[in-house]
């Protein structure tokens, strides 16, 4: 698969959000001013007040790239291309809600006719634009692409169903109420109490093990292989996602840590990647591995504390580097793994799973000491000396012909319940990623978090624990994977 070579090699752009009487100093980068600032202030009578409490916090699109399958090669980047800027505009749109909220109080119907209304028309625009192209390079575009244009409001509080197909509030928010709705006095819209959990009151053993490990069985591929690649020791960040958006400033809209390959963005080829220096001690390993950072909302003015990708866009406070790194590779429950071919992508969880729904949701919240309490909708409040775990297991079957897919999942799938590969699949060594963190506990009081830590995320998706995801490309040379796959099919433990 070709990769645009044009390199950038410039700061991340910087961004004023318009009408930003919302930019204010204090957490760094932009305040949401006027978030909820209806909800709390005197509007001259208490049913006015509960009303504004009730509005919408965020916006809720149809995940049009999910839905998008028979898109030729040659194609690809001119999609990937439109459905990063149906990405931006979901956070213009969003900035708009959060700094309108006077205008919303006053009329109800605000929110739809200035905000849903033309978001609608221009999404609309860029589906028809996906589907001539598709259509232009020889595919078959999906005729109800056009369903998908629509968004809707939701409040913070209402609960997204698993299917991840329109699950969003009604314009109004009626269903809102005022639970959730606070910002904690950090200025961006979450993390909210209703985010996190004392580990001591989740239950051992209930999180679904479906994307658990994939070498539990005694006739499979036992052994392991572990790489250290470190803690992104050389401060490499950036907003891109080479994956999901090829050639794309800020493509992701929040900030990622890598660890391995150091020639990651937006515009690096799969020459450059072939090419670049690794932080892995294995040379041989010039893999990326890339996550969204976690933040502690600290007031700490970060690097990229006014520029796209970081406080420009609501992912406020001090980064917070992992103590440990671990990135293991793991077998099959039913027999040997094979090759991954180079240069495979594979993404894991959702970035927008808040309001997709939780199909995809795949990353596990946890406490050392408590690794049998695993969460994957809540922060942990872990006891003092506890590090904050955040695990990953990646999909491990492979559709043995390509490297990606339209959607970026198609070709890859998780083990059914047996441990096997769907038909038409074969196991390859399975990646699993945990991290440590050395995280002061936050305090939940008269609910409201003080100093929370939360993931950064696409501005409308509120920081949600439940968003977070991981990324990998593989860039091992040959006799290093063959060296991996034959490890694990001998059961042994290497490194």
């Amino acid at each position: 698969m070709g990769r645009n070579t044009r390199k950038r090699r410039t700061p991340l752009a910087t961004k004023i959000v318009a009408g930003a009487a919302a930019l204010a100093v204090g957490g760094g980068g932009l305040v949401w001013a006027n978030f909820y600032a209806s909800a709390h202030e005197d509007h001259g009578g208490h049913n006015r007040t509960r009303s504004a409490g009730a509005q919408v916090a965020t916006i809720d699109c149809p995940d049009v790239g999910q839905k998008i399958r028979d898109v030729p090669d040659r194609a690809r980047g001119e999609v990937d291309g439109e459905l990063a800027t149906m990405d931006s505009q979901i956070t213009d749109a969003y900035q708009r809600l959060a700094t309108t909220r006077r205008a919303q109080a006053g009329d109800s119907q605000f929110v739809q006719n200035s905000i849903l209304g033309p978001l609608k028309d221009r999404r609309k625009a860029i589906i028809d634009r996906i589907q001539l192209e598709i259509n232009r390079a020889g595919g078959r575009a999906d005729d109800n692409l056009d369903e998908l244009a629509g968004c809707q409001g939701r409040p913070a509080d209402q609960q997204q169903d698993g299917g991840g197909q329109n699950g969003g509030g009604q314009d109004d928010g009626q269903n809102g109420g005022d639970q959730n709705q606070d910002d904690n006095g950090n200025g961006v819209a979450g993390p909210v109490a209703d985010d996190f959990i004392d580990i001591n009151d989740v239950q051992p053993n209930s999180r679904n093990s479906r994307n658990g490990l994939a070498a539990d069985g005694d006739g499979g591929s036992t052994g392991t292989f572990t790489t250290d690649c470190g803690v992104n020791e050389n401060n490499l960040f950036n907003s891109d996602n080479l994956i999901a958006a090829p050639g794309v400033d800020n493509g992701a809209h929040h900030t990622h840590d890598y660890v391995g390959n150091q020639d990651n963005d937006a515009f690096s080829s799969d020459e450059d990647l072939a090419n670049a220096d690794t932080s892995c001690q294995n040379q041989g390993d010039k893999s990326t591995y890339y996550w969204p950072v976690l933040r502690l909302q600290d007031g700490t003015q970060e690097f990229d504390a006014n520029d796209q990708g970081g406080g420009a866009e609501g992912n406020i406070g001090k980064i917070l580097k992992p103590a440990q790194a671990e990135l293991k590779f793991v077998g099959s429950q039913q027999g040997d793994v094979v090759a991954m071919p180079k240069f495979l992508r594979i993404i894991t969880g959702d970035a927008k799973s808040f309001t997709n729904g939780d199909a995809n949701a795949n990353t596990s919240w946890s406490c050392s000491g408590f690794e049998d309490r695993q969460v994957t909708d809540k922060y942990p409040l872990c006891p003092e000396g506890s590090q904050v775990l955040r695990t990953t297991n990646f999909q491990s079957c492979w559709d043995g012909q390509n490297i990606d897919s339209a959607n970026h999942r198609d070709h890859m799938a998780f083990v059914q319940e047996d441990g096997s590969c769907p038909e038409g699949f074969q196991a390859v060594p399975q990646l699993q990623v945990r991290l440590a963190y050395d995280i002061p506990t936050p305090t939940v009081e008269n609910g409201q978090v003080q100093n929370p830590y939360a993931v950064d995320s696409f501005p409308e998706q509120l920081h949600k624990p439940i968003t977070d995801h991981n990324d990998f490309i593989n860039v091992m040379d040959e006799n290093l994977m063959n060296e991996v796959v034959d490890c694990i099919n001998r059961g042994e433990d290497c490194q």
